[in-house]
């Protein structure tokens, strides 16, 4: 079960090429309309009603694990693929969200009420930061500096409800995105290898996790003189 929980639970965002886009490239947020539309509830049925999606959740996940081979090997590409692809298709029939869409509705909620160019950009970085993203491409710098030439063009803060000054903006961010090779159509794929490494950043850590069990295990008596089982032999079914 310990296993289970970790699968179901355990996200670590290691980069989510989302966060250098300008807003309007961002991937939809599946279902965040219908969620906003539903009627305010209280007291004991909001806690019921929370308590049931939850539970449903729940057991279509494990429904889904009880079938699905898990191979705990991080550094075999099927693995990890076939992984990813699991944990795809858990998100899918239990109603969760993806990273990169979990990404993309806490910078919505974040930045809703955000009047500013730059604190809407400082506000994606502690996003980024908080959730232990890495900025490989350098791309922030990038954005920040293509602030500071709009904003010393029109001589002023740049507000996000300025059309023009946007569209100078924006203009930069389209320069940014070419030098850095990411295009809008191109989208999906960057969320697929978001997905492949937080998959295999799972697996690593179910290995771990493994291995220490284990370890702890063969120190009892009874266990000494017993091998250690191959990680890659386990099957995470037996411990649902």
């Amino acid at each position: 079960m310990a296993f289970t929980s970790r699968i179901i639970s355990k996200s670590r965002q290691l980069y989510g090429i989302e966060i250098i886009l300008p807003k309007e490239y961002a991937l939809p947020v599946r279902g965040f309309a219908k969620e906003a539309s539903r009627p305010a509830l209280k007291g004991d049925e909001m806690l019921k009603n929370i308590f049931l999606d939850v539970k449903k959740k729940f057991e279509t996940a494990m429904g889904i694990l009880r079938k699905e081979k898990i191979t705990i090997d991080p550094n075999d590409p099927a693995a990890v693929a076939q992984y990813a692809n699991v944990m795809k298709t858990v998100r899918e029939k239990a109603d969760l969200f993806s990273e990169s869409q979990r990404i993309q509705y806490t910078i919505q909620s974040r930045t809703a009420n955000i009047q500013d160019a730059r604190t809407y950009l400082l506000t994606l970085k502690e996003i980024r930061t908080k959730r232990g993203l890495t900025d490989e491409l350098g791309a922030e710098t990038m954005m920040m500096n293509a602030l500071e030439k709009v904003e010393n063009e029109i001589k002023k803060p740049l507000m996000r409800n300025d059309k023009k000054g946007m569209a100078l903006l924006l203009a930069e961010f389209d320069k940014i995105n070419k030098k850095l090779g990411i295009r809008k159509e191109d989208l999906p794929k960057y969320e697929e290898q978001l997905e492949l490494k937080i998959a295999k950043a799972q697996l690593e850590e179910l290995k771990k996790d493994a291995l220490e069990a284990m370890e702890t295990q063969k120190k009892r008596e009874e266990f000494k003189d017993e091998p250690m089982a191959d990680v890659k032999s386990l099957d995470i079914r037996n411990f649902i």
